[in-house]
């Protein structure tokens, strides 16, 4: 496993859409390692690929506390199948968006379909924060920042904040 550098707003990546996997090789698996060290470090509970500057279509996702035993989640080419249509609000925060935070509204439960780390095809029903963070990550699949979901005001001072942090070489 290795640390990998977390990319982070303006930069162009996040705005992409990731490419499907076609399989979980090992490839695929030293990449989920690499981005669950990643995530770790950071600290955080998420991490899509395109993070890391890979714009491949996988997440890992991991909610244990500090103090519990890790309990890793790894999807390749995840889907949301269904979602529902009561919402959830939560205070929402980003690896590449550092020291940002904002209520976001999302479904609170949403079924996935992916590929786990052994290439098995699953679904998974999630609820509360496991719904909410699922969300987020695929929305980083396909170049959406949860910046998308606040206003326009406030989008447009984080982005011209981290535009000029660029600019001055403090990212």
């Amino acid at each position: 496993m290795s640390l990998r550098e977390i990319i982070t707003l303006p930069d162009p990546l996040l705005r992409q859409t990731s490419r499907p996997v076609s399989g979980v090789d090992k490839a695929a698996r030293k990449l989920f390692d690499d981005m669950l060290e990643t995530m770790y470090a950071a600290p955080g509970i998420g991490l899509a690929a395109v993070q890391i500057g890979v714009p491949q279509r996988l997440v890992v996702i991991d909610l244990s506390k500090e103090d519990e035993e890790r309990k890793p989640l790894f999807m390749a080419n995840p889907e949301i199948v269904s979602a529902s249509e009561a919402l959830s609000d939560y205070e929402e925060g980003c690896l590449s968006i550092p020291e940002f935070y904002e209520m976001v509204a999302r479904p609170s439960e949403v079924k996935v379909r992916y590929l786990d780390r052994q290439g098995e095809a699953r679904e998974l029903a999630a609820s509360g924060i496991l719904a909410t963070c699922i969300q987020h990550e695929i929305d980083h699949l396909n170049g959406v920042l949860f910046i998308d979901y606040v206003s326009k005001l406030k989008r447009d001072r984080v982005i011209k904040k981290f535009v000029k942090a660029q600019k001055l070489g403090k990212l």
